[in-house]
């Protein structure tokens, strides 16, 4: 993360945020609007844009370097997005690191109600048929609770981390 000096500091957080891809929760109100299918759901068109609009806040911890550090792991083709379109607009999306078994969510934005959700369910579809075994979302809030977000400590992290490491998950 981008540090108010401008340097680039690094985070492991102890408890640690994952969704347990087994036990993502959709809530009831989101699954009336997935059944209205509002948003079309696309993937790695618009990476940039979707940086760029996690970055559209008052407050971020998403600088200069840091997008142009997560373009060129797009361009690897290691850092992915899960865009939500409305009437040929980009109205929400998400993005994270894909590591072997692993896809690490860094951030997500949404300028229609929904749409980031939306994004995340589609993501956890995604990488349930890719055969991936961890979902990290670095820290929990209630925002990613309501999906099944839990807290498990340093220790349960490395296990999962390590089973990740060894799980070739397919994106495509």
């Amino acid at each position: 993360m981008a540090l108010d000096s401008g340097e680039i500091g690094w985070f492991a957080p102890d408890p640690r945020g994952v969704i347990p891809l087994d036990r993502f929760h959709i809530p009831k109100g989101l699954r009336r609007v997935l059944k209205k299918r509002p948003f079309e759901i696309r993937v790695d068109t618009a990476f940039l844009e979707v940086i760029e609009g996690c970055a559209d806040r008052e407050e971020t911890w998403i600088s200069e370097t840091i997008l142009r550090s997560y373009l060129e792991l797009h361009q690897r083709g290691q850092a992915h997005s899960v865009e939500a379109w409305q009437d040929g607009e980009l109205v929400g999306g998400l993005y994270g690191v894909r590591l072997e078994g692993a896809f690490f969510g860094e951030s997500m934005f949404s300028r229609v109600s929904e749409a980031s959700k939306v994004c995340l369910v589609a993501l956890v579809e995604r990488l349930k048929r890719g055969g991936f075994v961890l979902l990290d979302t670095q820290w929990n809030n209630h925002h990613l609770a309501q999906f099944g977000c839990e807290e498990i400590d340093a220790e349960e992290y490395a296990a999962m981390l390590a089973e990740a490491m060894e799980t070739e998950g397919q994106w495509g």
